[in-house]
């Protein structure tokens, strides 16, 4: 499935990312921008944090860095052109490091990513800060000093494995499983974007992703 109507533009080149995936917005667990449905309240407040274990966008190496995408969805998560994004990305990076991340979601080379950021219809900013993103003991701790703060919990079945979601209609993270979670902690502060909330045990997902695309 094509999550966007028009794809932006391509350059060529490819790419092979593997790391994690920590998550977490306003609506109520679990979260039903998965399944295609409206977000609770009619309008979604998120973050999708990405760590790279491993990376490259075409011959840039962005192994061990991070970006973080603070979302607003006004509506339907589908709805072609309709989100607006602030992008953080780890100051560590080059500035060859930094284009190449920046360029690939917002769509410049491709793949799935491209599907993607055909969703977004403005980044309001750009900016490198420091972004610590681990998991220890399956939980995720995600900090943006002055911007982010938030803890992800995943649930887990009878017999202690983690409960996952497959085969959803909508992905952050397309063609891997994504982990069913809770974040007791979701605080954002960025009033000049007009993206300041603080909730607490609404919905969460955390995921081992791979995203490959050969330009």
């Amino acid at each position: 499935m094509t999550l966007a109507q028009s794809k932006p533009t391509t350059m060529s080149a490819g790419y092979l990312l593997e790391g994690t995936l920590l998550e977490a917005c306003s609506c109520g667990v679990l979260c039903p921008c998965w399944i295609g449905e409206d977000p609770d309240g009619g309008q979604c407040f998120a973050f999708n944090a990405y760590h790279f274990n491993s990376g490259r966008i075409g011959a840039v190496d962005v192994s061990g860095l991070n970006i973080v995408n603070i979302v607003h969805i006004p509506g339907n998560v589908l709805a072609p052109k309709s989100w607006k994004v602030v992008m953080v990305v780890d100051d560590r990076a080059t500035p060859e490091q930094k284009d190449a991340i920046v360029g690939a979601y917002t769509g410049k080379f491709g793949g799935p990513l491209a599907d993607l950021a055909g969703l977004v219809g403005e980044v309001k900013e750009v900016r490198s800060a420091p972004i610590s993103h681990e998991i220890v003991g399956g939980v995720g701790k995600l900090t943006i000093e002055g911007i982010l703060e938030a803890e992800l919990e995943p649930y887990h079945a009878a017999d202690g494995t983690i409960t996952t979601l497959r085969d959803s209609l909508f992905s952050t993270v397309p063609g891997s499983p994504a982990y069913v979670a809770k974040a007791p902690t979701n605080k954002v502060n960025l009033p000049e974007h007009g993206l300041t909330w603080e909730f607490s045990n609404r919905n969460a997902i955390q995921a081992d992703y791979r995203m490959e695309f050969e330009a």
